[in-house]
């Protein structure tokens, strides 16, 4: 089959180079010439691990290509993609559809009868039909089917989560759209991956549920790791004890500074806005967004702490700043609220972080970047671990510890545990739901 993907961010790149894989004919793109003309070039501009490689293969094979021209995608094509961004809108909380809608409009002019119009953008409920309706106004006389078909990969693990997926979810009205959607997803469908289908309110919801739910469960586990601290509790026998409970299991079970990223911000306040919309509010979710955002603070509390009470005058060193490891995300991190208050508490920072340069530059300006954690920490009066790439996992504490003015750290995402930065020479340490030391 062929397949339009109109969007070369995260979601378009991933799901085309991975159709493309399953053998179909796919061309993605985009209005940025920018993106293009790295993509031409062979370079991938995000960072996932393996999507360079699977990129290279499939253009080579002739079965993937770039292009800024709409027509020239669309001409023969199957289906057609919208993997365009859906950020939050100012004011309101509410998915701001501009792009979705502009590049409805746009396919209207350029489709032939036939075409299938799949939502691939995280969108409220209600938006495919008012892409069908924004298409059948723009172009009266198409013949054209819509369908939902969310997202859920994991920034870090896309790869393998497209290929071998929990599930995958397809809304639709039709039998036409059904069959499409069927032969594009065929080589899952041989391996019996769980392929639900729905109608189209169902598959929209679906995403907006699955996401608000996991942010619950890692905002309530923060919740408990703060309620640890002050019983004396350890937050990660506590978690490994409520995981064990098949009901519950252990994932997103991990204490930490907090959610962020791409989707889990985003879509809890889109799903709080559509609950309010229809009266039927989400207070839960409602609850999880406000908490969230007091456990990122709760984080800088915890670092001044440790600090003496104050960030002026002191160097702290912080060890990732990408929402999470395996990307070089940085929408909503943690970091972007914890490293500010640094800089403007008066703390000289040094930053080391495998793939968050190029995004936090721009950031998270008036810090220094360093490319291995052992520089950062030269002279530091304080320790930070903020983000649990694996290069971290197993730093030499010691020579952390000698390296440092102030022999402190603060472990925002449990790595290591207190007896670890003991033995190793630190007099302070802090984590996230247990008990720590200082020599204060």
């Amino acid at each position: 089959m062929k397949i339009a993907m109109i969007g070369t961010g995260y979601v378009g790149l991933v799901s085309g180079v991975c159709f493309s894989d399953f053998g179909h004919e796919v061309v993605c793109v985009d209005k940025d010439s920018r993106k293009i003309d790295l993509l031409e070039a062979g370079e991938v501009p995000i960072f996932e691990p393996g999507l360079d490689s699977l990129m290279a293969r499939n253009v080579e094979a002739g079965r993937l290509s770039f292009t800024l021209d709409l027509k020239s995608a669309m001409d023969g094509a199957d289906a057609v993609f919208i993997a365009v961004g859906t950020p939050t809108r100012r004011g309101d909380g509410h998915a701001d559809l501009t792009y979705v809608m502009a590049a409805a409009r746009e396919i209207a002019q350029e489709a032939a009868d036939g075409i299938v119009i799949v939502t691939k953008s995280t969108v409220p409920v209600g938006t495919n039909r008012k892409v069908a309706e924004v298409v059948a106004e723009a172009n009266p006389n198409l013949k054209f089917d819509v369908a939902s078909n969310p997202e859920f990969l994991r920034e870090g693990a896309a790869i393998e989560d497209f290929m071998k997926p929990d599930r995958v979810v397809v809304g639709v009205e039709s039998d036409h759209a059904a069959q499409v959607m069927s032969d594009i997803y065929r080589p899952l469908y041989l391996r019996e991956f769980p392929i639900i289908t729905t109608d189209l309110e169902s598959a929209e919801m679906i995403k907006y549920a699955a996401n608000a739910f996991l942010a619950t469960k890692i905002t309530f586990i923060n919740e408990i790791a703060a309620l640890c601290e002050k019983v004396g509790a350890d937050v990660k026998q506590v978690s490994k004890g409520m995981g064990l409970d098949g009901r519950i299991g252990n994932k997103f079970l991990h204490a930490g500074p907090g959610y962020g990223g791409s989707c889990f911000p985003k879509d809890t306040k889109a799903l709080a806005r559509i609950g309010q919309e229809h009266a039927s509010p989400v207070s839960i979710v409602e609850t999880v967004i406000k908490v969230n955002e007091d456990i990122k603070r709760r984080m800088i509390d915890k670092l001044q702490d440790m600090a003496d009470g104050s960030f002026n005058g002191k160097r702290v060193a912080v060890l990732g700043v990408t929402f999470k490891p395996n990307t070089d995300d940085m929408r909503d991190a943690p970091a972007l609220t914890i490293v500010p208050a640094l800089v403007g508490g008066g703390a000289e920072v040094a930053v080391c972080d495998p793939q968050g340069r190029r995004e936090g530059e721009e950031l998270l300006p008036g810090v220094s970047w360093h490319d291995d954690p052992y520089s950062a920490a030269a002279e530091a009066d304080l320790l930070v671990i903020l983000t649990e790439w694996n290069e971290f996992r197993a730093l030499d504490l010691t020579r952390m510890a000698q390296l440092m003015r102030s022999r402190k750290m603060v472990d925002l995402r449990n790595i290591y545990a207190p007896s670890d930065a003991e033995r190793a020479g630190f007099t302070g340490f802090d984590s996230i739901g247990r008990v720590g030391f200082s020599d204060a």
